[in-house]
Protein backbone atom coordinates (compact mmCIF):
# COMPACT_ATOMS: atom_id res chain seq x y z
CA UNK A 1 0.00 0.00 0.00
CA UNK A 2 1.21 3.51 -1.16
CA UNK A 3 1.36 5.88 2.07
CA UNK A 4 0.39 9.56 1.39
CA UNK A 5 0.49 11.84 4.48
CA UNK A 6 -1.99 15.60 3.91
CA UNK A 7 -1.49 18.23 6.41
CA UNK A 8 -2.54 21.52 6.31
CA UNK A 9 -0.70 24.90 6.88
CA UNK A 10 -1.13 28.71 7.17
CA UNK A 11 2.05 29.21 9.61
CA UNK A 12 2.85 27.78 12.39
CA UNK A 13 6.35 26.60 10.53
CA UNK A 14 8.14 25.34 13.55
CA UNK A 15 5.06 22.52 13.96
CA UNK A 16 5.31 21.76 10.29
CA UNK A 17 9.24 21.41 10.52
CA UNK A 18 8.85 19.24 13.64
CA UNK A 19 6.11 17.27 12.21
CA UNK A 20 8.61 16.47 9.05
CA UNK A 21 11.63 15.94 11.16
CA UNK A 22 9.14 13.04 13.08
CA UNK A 23 7.89 11.48 9.68
CA UNK A 24 11.62 10.91 8.07
CA UNK A 25 12.30 9.10 11.58
CA UNK A 26 9.28 6.75 11.26
CA UNK A 27 9.61 2.80 11.02
CA UNK A 28 7.56 3.51 7.63
CA UNK A 29 7.94 6.57 4.94
CA UNK A 30 5.57 7.86 3.57
CA UNK A 31 5.49 8.12 -0.13
CA UNK A 32 4.22 11.53 -1.07
CA UNK A 33 4.14 13.91 1.65
CA UNK A 34 1.40 16.56 0.43
CA UNK A 35 1.43 19.99 2.85
CA UNK A 36 -1.79 22.22 1.48
CA UNK A 37 -0.45 25.16 2.01
CA UNK A 38 -3.70 28.38 2.68
CA UNK A 39 -2.35 31.60 1.65
CA UNK A 40 1.30 30.42 3.00
CA UNK A 41 3.93 30.73 0.12
CA UNK A 42 6.61 30.68 2.82
CA UNK A 43 5.45 27.01 3.59
CA UNK A 44 7.95 25.76 0.42
CA UNK A 45 10.86 27.65 1.87
CA UNK A 46 10.18 25.74 5.38
CA UNK A 47 10.02 22.39 3.68
CA UNK A 48 12.98 22.98 1.08
CA UNK A 49 15.76 20.39 0.31
CA UNK A 50 14.30 18.13 4.15
CA UNK A 51 13.28 15.02 3.91
CA UNK A 52 10.30 13.55 3.37
CA UNK A 53 10.24 15.79 0.51
CA UNK A 54 7.07 17.75 0.09
CA UNK A 55 4.96 18.90 -2.37
CA UNK A 56 2.93 22.14 -1.74
CA UNK A 57 -0.62 22.60 -3.17
CA UNK A 58 -1.47 26.27 -2.60
CA UNK A 59 -5.11 27.04 -1.85
CA UNK A 60 -6.46 30.65 -0.88
CA UNK A 61 -8.02 31.91 1.23
CA UNK A 62 -12.11 32.79 0.46
CA UNK A 63 -13.44 35.84 -0.66
CA UNK A 64 -14.63 36.23 3.23
CA UNK A 65 -11.06 36.36 4.49
CA UNK A 66 -11.70 32.85 6.35
CA UNK A 67 -9.42 29.68 5.78
CA UNK A 68 -10.84 27.21 3.72
CA UNK A 69 -10.45 24.07 5.82
CA UNK A 70 -12.67 21.88 4.27
CA UNK A 71 -11.38 22.92 0.63
CA UNK A 72 -7.64 23.05 1.78
CA UNK A 73 -8.50 18.81 2.66
CA UNK A 74 -9.82 17.96 -0.69
CA UNK A 75 -6.92 18.82 -2.22
CA UNK A 76 -5.37 16.02 -1.35
CA UNK A 77 -8.75 13.55 -1.65
CA UNK A 78 -7.06 10.58 -2.98
CA UNK A 79 -4.46 10.47 -0.78
CA UNK A 80 -4.53 8.42 2.76
CA UNK A 81 -3.77 9.63 6.12
CA UNK A 82 -3.99 13.05 7.61
CA UNK A 83 -2.44 15.21 10.27
CA UNK A 84 -2.88 18.38 11.52
CA UNK A 85 0.19 20.83 11.31
CA UNK A 86 0.93 20.52 15.09
CA UNK A 87 0.69 16.89 15.33
CA UNK A 88 4.02 14.95 15.29
CA UNK A 89 3.45 11.16 14.17
CA UNK A 90 4.62 8.42 16.58
CA UNK A 91 7.56 6.26 14.73
CA UNK A 92 4.87 3.28 13.72
CA UNK A 93 1.93 5.89 13.16
CA UNK A 94 1.97 5.20 9.44
CA UNK A 95 2.97 1.45 9.47
CA UNK A 96 -0.18 1.12 11.90
CA UNK A 97 -2.61 2.47 9.54
CA UNK A 98 -1.51 0.74 6.66
CA UNK A 99 -1.47 -2.56 8.20
CA UNK A 100 -4.99 -2.07 9.82
CA UNK A 101 -6.23 -0.43 6.67
CA UNK A 102 -10.05 -1.60 5.19
CA UNK A 103 -12.54 -0.09 2.82
CA UNK A 104 -15.21 0.91 4.79
CA UNK A 105 -13.31 2.33 8.05
CA UNK A 106 -12.31 5.38 9.21
CA UNK A 107 -9.19 5.10 11.67
CA UNK A 108 -8.20 7.50 14.46
CA UNK A 109 -4.87 6.90 16.32
CA UNK A 110 -4.19 8.36 19.89
CA UNK A 111 -3.44 12.19 20.30
CA UNK A 112 -1.34 13.39 23.67
CA UNK A 113 -1.39 16.92 23.87
CA UNK A 114 2.08 18.21 24.78
CA UNK A 115 3.04 20.68 27.55
CA UNK A 116 5.03 23.90 26.54
CA UNK A 117 8.29 22.71 25.04
CA UNK A 118 11.12 23.69 26.82
CA UNK A 119 14.34 25.07 26.41
CA UNK A 120 15.50 24.09 22.70
CA UNK A 121 12.19 22.84 21.60
CA UNK A 122 10.80 19.57 21.85
CA UNK A 123 13.23 16.10 21.76
CA UNK A 124 11.36 13.25 19.32
CA UNK A 125 12.56 10.53 21.62
CA UNK A 126 11.50 12.34 24.59
CA UNK A 127 7.33 12.96 23.50
CA UNK A 128 6.03 10.07 24.46
CA UNK A 129 7.34 10.93 28.23
CA UNK A 130 5.86 14.02 27.72
CA UNK A 131 1.74 13.62 28.16
CA UNK A 132 -0.55 10.31 27.73
CA UNK A 133 -3.18 10.39 25.41
CA UNK A 134 -6.42 12.66 25.87
CA UNK A 135 -8.43 11.26 28.14
CA UNK A 136 -11.56 12.23 26.36
CA UNK A 137 -11.01 9.30 23.56
CA UNK A 138 -10.49 5.79 23.67
CA UNK A 139 -6.79 4.42 24.71
CA UNK A 140 -6.41 1.26 22.96
CA UNK A 141 -3.44 -0.63 23.92
CA UNK A 142 -0.61 -1.33 21.02
CA UNK A 143 -1.57 -3.88 18.19
CA UNK A 144 -5.34 -2.97 19.21
CA UNK A 145 -8.09 -1.91 17.31
CA UNK A 146 -11.10 -0.67 18.56
CA UNK A 147 -14.31 -1.09 16.25
CA UNK A 148 -17.46 -0.08 16.06
CA UNK A 149 -16.14 3.57 17.36
CA UNK A 150 -18.61 6.55 18.52
CA UNK A 151 -18.70 9.11 15.16
CA UNK A 152 -19.69 12.06 17.49
CA UNK A 153 -15.51 11.71 18.86
CA UNK A 154 -13.89 11.41 15.51
CA UNK A 155 -11.09 14.46 15.50
CA UNK A 156 -9.63 15.04 11.99
CA UNK A 157 -6.03 15.75 14.36
CA UNK A 158 -4.87 12.38 13.14
CA UNK A 159 -6.93 9.95 11.00
CA UNK A 160 -6.61 7.63 8.05
CA UNK A 161 -9.01 6.54 5.39
CA UNK A 162 -8.17 4.39 2.40
CA UNK A 163 -9.32 5.61 -1.21
CA UNK A 164 -12.19 4.10 -2.31
CA UNK A 165 -13.55 5.03 1.78
CA UNK A 166 -12.36 8.77 0.73
CA UNK A 167 -14.48 8.44 -2.53
CA UNK A 168 -17.37 6.67 -0.25
CA UNK A 169 -17.34 9.39 2.05
CA UNK A 170 -17.60 11.81 -0.17
CA UNK A 171 -14.73 14.14 1.36
CA UNK A 172 -15.59 17.11 3.26
CA UNK A 173 -18.10 19.06 2.91
CA UNK A 174 -16.67 22.54 1.06
CA UNK A 175 -19.30 24.61 2.13
CA UNK A 176 -17.94 24.84 5.80
CA UNK A 177 -15.26 28.15 5.65
CA UNK A 178 -12.90 29.24 8.63
CA UNK A 179 -12.88 27.22 12.47
CA UNK A 180 -15.08 24.12 13.31
CA UNK A 181 -17.72 22.23 11.80
CA UNK A 182 -16.58 20.23 9.07
CA UNK A 183 -14.84 17.21 10.80
CA UNK A 184 -17.77 16.51 12.87
CA UNK A 185 -19.69 17.07 8.87
CA UNK A 186 -17.53 14.56 7.86
CA UNK A 187 -18.09 12.07 10.71
CA UNK A 188 -21.28 12.39 10.66
CA UNK A 189 -21.75 11.42 6.64
CA UNK A 190 -19.20 8.28 7.43
CA UNK A 191 -21.85 7.48 9.49
CA UNK A 192 -24.53 7.91 7.54
CA UNK A 193 -22.60 5.92 4.69
CA UNK A 194 -22.04 2.59 6.97
CA UNK A 195 -18.02 3.56 7.56
CA UNK A 196 -17.32 2.25 11.07
CA UNK A 197 -15.05 4.30 13.21
CA UNK A 198 -11.98 1.88 14.17
CA UNK A 199 -9.42 3.76 17.48
CA UNK A 200 -6.12 1.85 16.37
CA UNK A 201 -3.75 1.77 19.00
CA UNK A 202 -0.04 2.10 18.45
CA UNK A 203 -0.26 4.84 15.79
CA UNK A 204 0.20 7.96 18.25
CA UNK A 205 0.49 11.03 17.37
CA UNK A 206 1.70 14.26 20.04
CA UNK A 207 0.16 17.33 19.68
CA UNK A 208 2.70 20.44 19.88
CA UNK A 209 1.46 23.02 22.62
CA UNK A 210 0.46 26.17 21.64
CA UNK A 211 -2.25 28.89 23.71
CA UNK A 212 -5.70 28.25 23.07
CA UNK A 213 -8.55 30.19 24.35
CA UNK A 214 -11.59 28.73 26.06
CA UNK A 215 -14.45 29.14 24.47
CA UNK A 216 -12.68 30.15 21.11
CA UNK A 217 -14.38 33.14 20.98
CA UNK A 218 -12.06 34.42 18.31
CA UNK A 219 -13.82 32.51 16.28
CA UNK A 220 -16.88 33.07 17.44
CA UNK A 221 -18.51 33.80 13.68
CA UNK A 222 -17.10 30.73 12.11
CA UNK A 223 -18.58 28.74 14.77
CA UNK A 224 -22.41 30.24 14.52
CA UNK A 225 -22.36 30.16 10.73
CA UNK A 226 -20.41 26.69 10.35
CA UNK A 227 -22.67 25.44 12.89
CA UNK A 228 -26.24 26.53 11.49
CA UNK A 229 -24.59 24.75 8.28
CA UNK A 230 -24.43 21.96 10.01
CA UNK A 231 -27.75 22.32 11.85
CA UNK A 232 -29.58 22.46 8.26
CA UNK A 233 -27.94 19.48 6.77
CA UNK A 234 -28.52 17.30 10.41
CA UNK A 235 -31.15 18.84 12.16
CA UNK A 236 -29.48 19.85 15.53
CA UNK A 237 -26.47 21.78 16.41
CA UNK A 238 -22.79 20.91 16.62
CA UNK A 239 -20.45 22.27 19.33
CA UNK A 240 -22.70 22.70 22.11
CA UNK A 241 -20.44 23.02 24.41
CA UNK A 242 -19.14 25.68 22.95
CA UNK A 243 -22.14 27.77 22.08
CA UNK A 244 -23.31 27.14 25.63
CA UNK A 245 -20.12 28.90 26.74
CA UNK A 246 -20.65 31.72 24.20
CA UNK A 247 -23.80 32.37 26.46
CA UNK A 248 -22.77 32.30 29.85
CA UNK A 249 -20.15 34.96 28.54
CA UNK A 250 -23.19 37.01 27.17
CA UNK A 251 -21.73 36.51 23.46
CA UNK A 252 -24.71 34.59 22.15
CA UNK A 253 -28.57 34.03 23.10
CA UNK A 254 -30.39 30.64 21.90
CA UNK A 255 -33.93 30.60 20.24
CA UNK A 256 -35.86 28.06 21.99
CA UNK A 257 -38.41 28.46 19.27
CA UNK A 258 -36.04 28.56 16.31
CA UNK A 259 -33.68 26.90 17.40
CA UNK A 260 -31.30 29.21 16.39
CA UNK A 261 -28.27 31.36 18.11
CA UNK A 262 -27.86 35.14 17.98
CA UNK A 263 -24.89 36.98 18.57
CA UNK A 264 -25.02 39.87 20.40
CA UNK A 265 -24.14 43.62 20.44
CA UNK A 266 -21.26 44.18 23.23
CA UNK A 267 -18.78 46.74 23.22
CA UNK A 268 -16.49 44.75 21.60
CA UNK A 269 -18.92 43.72 17.90
CA UNK A 270 -20.17 45.33 15.39
CA UNK A 271 -22.27 42.77 14.20
CA UNK A 272 -25.17 40.49 15.38
CA UNK A 273 -27.81 38.84 13.46
CA UNK A 274 -29.43 34.98 13.73
CA UNK A 275 -27.98 31.79 13.31
CA UNK A 276 -30.35 28.93 12.17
Amino acid sequence: MRIAVITLVAGRHRHLALQQRGLVRGTRQPDHYVVVAMNDPDATDVLRGRLPAADTVAVPRTDEGGLPLAAARNAGADLLVFLDVDCVPGPDLLARYADVAEDGALLCGTVAYLPPPPDGGYRLDELPRLAPPHPGRPDPSEGEVLTGGDHRLFWSLSFAVTAATWRRIGGFCEDYTGYGGEDTDFARTAAARDVDLWWVGGAPAHHQYHPVSRPPVEHLDDILRNGALFRGRWGEWPMEGWLRDFARLGLVSHDIRTDSWHRLETADTARSGPYG
